[in-house]
């Protein structure tokens, strides 16, 4: 190979083509490693209810470090992403120094149990509420159903002035509806908005029929209901009486 002037030049080029490449990535780290590339500005956009100005702060003393090539967005988001109420979190660079933040609230729907809530997505996360929610009792793996189902039931049962109170689902996934009046009602695993939408069409001249309130309904019928009033229980509609196993 020595005796080949070819390839000595051909190496001596790749060597210099080596070190030049060399050379420019470390004058291009110390460039952006200098102070001179600050990150002066820090945007946070959002409809914010619960996050405060002074989490914000605390995450931006504590967690953000270095200008604005070396700032890594990964870690930042993740230092966000443990505030309590941020569900989702968008970071970006705009030159020349601005970082911009962007942060989504969880929407408290419900309570899941006594141990911590759940958004309008069905997803559980830790949070002080002070307002009245309902809870949801259910399977671990039920939160996103009870929240997509406890909403369209809401819109059913609102004609009647019904609201819902607590929402549970058994293993056998049926539902029962305990509402903020008092009223239970067992609604089973099938047909649940079916069955809840005949019992509201007839609610007004069941309240009317009967002087004790009602406080409990059966919806587990074929083609009726059968509801217990204050020292007094009858069934509506016709139809075979559901087995106890059935939904």
């Amino acid at each position: 190979m020595w005796d080949k002037p070819e390839i000595m030049l051909w190496l001596a080029d790749l060597l210099y083509a080596l070190a030049a490449i060399l050379l420019l990535y470390a004058i291009l780290f110390l460039v952006i490693h200098l102070p001179i590339f600050p990150l002066r500005e820090i945007k946070v956009n959002g409809s914010l209810q619960h996050i405060t100005k002074e989490q914000v702060q605390y995450i931006v003393n504590r967690e953000l470090t270095g200008n604005f090539f070396t700032l890594d967005l990964k870690r930042t988001r993740q230092a966000f992403e443990k505030l309590p109420w941020v569900r989702k979190v968008n970071v970006r660079r705009k030159w020349p120094d601005l970082l911009e933040v962007t942060l989504e609230e969880h929407v408290a729907l419900a309570r899941w149990g006594n141990m911590a809530l759940v958004d309008t997505h069905g997803e559980l996360f830790d949070g002080a509420q002070d307002g009245d929610l309902p809870v949801f009792v259910g399977p671990a793996d039920s939160m996103e159903e009870m929240a997509r189902n406890y909403q369209d039931l809401s819109r059913i049962v609102a004609p009647a002035g019904l609201v819902i109170g607590q929402l549970a689902m058994n293993s056998r996934r049926a539902w029962q509806l305990r509402f903020k009046n008092g009223l239970v009602a067992e609604a089973g695993r099938e047909q649940v908005p079916l069955r809840l939408a005949r019992f509201v069409g007839a609610y007004r001249n069941l309240t009317e029929r009967f002087a004790g309130p009602l406080t409990y309904v059966d919806l587990r019928y074929a083609n009726g209901f059968a509801v217990r009033v204050t020292g007094l229980s009858t069934r509506a509609g016709a139809g075979p009486a559901p087995e106890k196993k059935a939904a």
